[in-house]
């Protein structure tokens, strides 16, 4: 019987009803979907670098290495030199080693050497290997790889020449050797889309006629006799290390941070991640405060909607009193329309978070490398669900409260 009444009268006030159930919707998706990026985010953070068991560069802090090895943010304070990094790869416990050389950069873009084993070896959400889109991977000296973004921003393609700047803030090319575009690989969602490749001997080869930073004064060596020369580093930025099993990565890991030749540091990328989420964590909490605010809102805009709608309905419940309902059904039926309109308002953004999930999804991944899965809702959802249900109930109490309370002659009074 209440449940009627209580259906009847918000279909007589469709529109004042509308509105809020609306604002309700939309706040609750608001809140899921900033869970849902927020779980993305974290997700697409530890899938940047996935099957990299070690990551190994100079002793600084584990965050700091991770950021310039792997999401190219930031500089490293020293350089591994390269016959530590023979000897690391030389151990048993080593299945596979990749090499970075970081320091230069093109445009706003970072350069990186390497070798080809890092198309091979770099792995990413989950276990997904690079893959080129257009040309193939360098085979010439000069040769490069770049990404996605590289390719999109710059409108490069395959057979363009690129000039490489020294360093990262530098006015200085080198311009003397160009790279030409060999390959550009397809859209990963990490910063190896906005990354230069090309081999380490290449980064020694533009290197060959500086000293201490600096172009050396009058010298140019050609470079036919730069491709005759023997172009091994002399250090390295940083290298992914893999082992033959994971029950030795803790034996390695100590052995390299204990290594007596020069101080060095391996981390293991996932709990560099976490530690990393942890410095943001303090914005991810502000990020989902601001969003239970905005429901929160909602809410008290709907008591607001209760509340102004008494006067108007004074008649109405002093009708209901005068046919024998007990004050307390009054209450009871203000209370259950409130939360009807909590529970629609809470499902249609549950719609209204999945529509635009369906929407979003492959757009978001395309530009910012997020990726948002479209999943049955969590029992956690199930529980904002709820809660906004019962919270609906309780902020009803209010007017639910005044209205019992209301007097069958008040309500029967016509005011001037």
């Amino acid at each position: 019987m209440i449940l009627r009444l209580a259906l009847g009268s918000l279909m007589a006030r469709a529109l004042t009803v509308g509105m809020t159930i609306l604002a309700i919707a939309l706040s609750v998706a608001l809140f899921l979907g900033v869970e849902k990026v927020r779980t993305g985010a974290k997700a697409s953070f530890a899938d940047t670098i996935s099957g990299t068991d070690l990551i190994v560069g100079a002793r600084s802090g584990s965050v700091q290495l991770l950021l310039y090895s792997v999401f190219r943010i930031g500089n490293a304070t020293n350089n591994m030199t390269w016959e530590s990094y023979q000897d690391i790869a030389a151990r048993p416990e080593v299945d596979w080693i990749v090499p970075i050389s970081l320091g230069d950069s093109h445009r706003q873009f970072r350069v990186m050497g390497t070798t080809n084993a890092f198309f091979e070896r770099y792995k990413y959400r989950s276990g997904q290997a690079l893959a080129i889109a257009d040309g193939a991977i360098m085979e010439e000296l000069f040769d490069t790889v770049i990404g996605a973004d590289v390719a999109a921003t710059l409108g490069y393609e395959i057979g363009d020449p690129i000039v490489v700047a020294h360093g990262l803030a530098s006015f200085i090319d080198h311009d003397d050797q160009p790279f030409r575009i060999s390959g550009i690989l397809e859209k990963t969602g990490t910063p190896v889309d906005r990354t230069v490749i090309v081999s380490l001997e290449a980064i020694e080869a533009i290197h060959v006629d500086w000293q201490g930073g600096a172009r050396t004064p009058g010298q140019s060596t050609p470079v036919d006799v730069i491709r005759q020369m023997q172009l091994e580093p002399e250090a390295v930025t940083a290298a992914l290390i893999g082992v033959k099993s994971r029950l030795q990565v803790f034996g390695l890991q100590r052995a390299i941070n204990e290594y007596p030749q020069e101080p060095l540091l391996a981390i293991l990328p996932g709990v560099a991640l976490q530690e990393l989420w942890q410095i943001v964590g303090i914005a991810e909490t502000a990020l989902i405060a601001v969003s239970g605010m905005v429901v929160v809102t909602a809410l008290i805009g709907m008591m607001a909607t209760i509340f102004s709608s008494l006067n108007e309905r004074r008649r109405e419940m002093a009708i209901f009193r005068a046919m024998g309902a007990r004050p307390r059904a009054v209450l009871s039926l203000l209370v259950l329309e409130a939360a009807l309109m909590a529970a629609i308002g809470a499902i249609l953004g549950i719609a209204l978070l999945y529509l635009g999930l369906t929407v979003a999804q492959p757009r978001v991944d395309a530009a910012f490398g997020l990726w948002l899965p479209i999943e049955a809702p969590t029992l956690r959802e199930f529980w904002v669900l709820l809660g906004v249900v019962a919270a609906g109930a309780i902020v009803s109490l209010v007017p639910a409260f005044r209205a019992y309370r209301m007097s069958l002659a008040d309500g029967m009074m016509v005011r001037i």
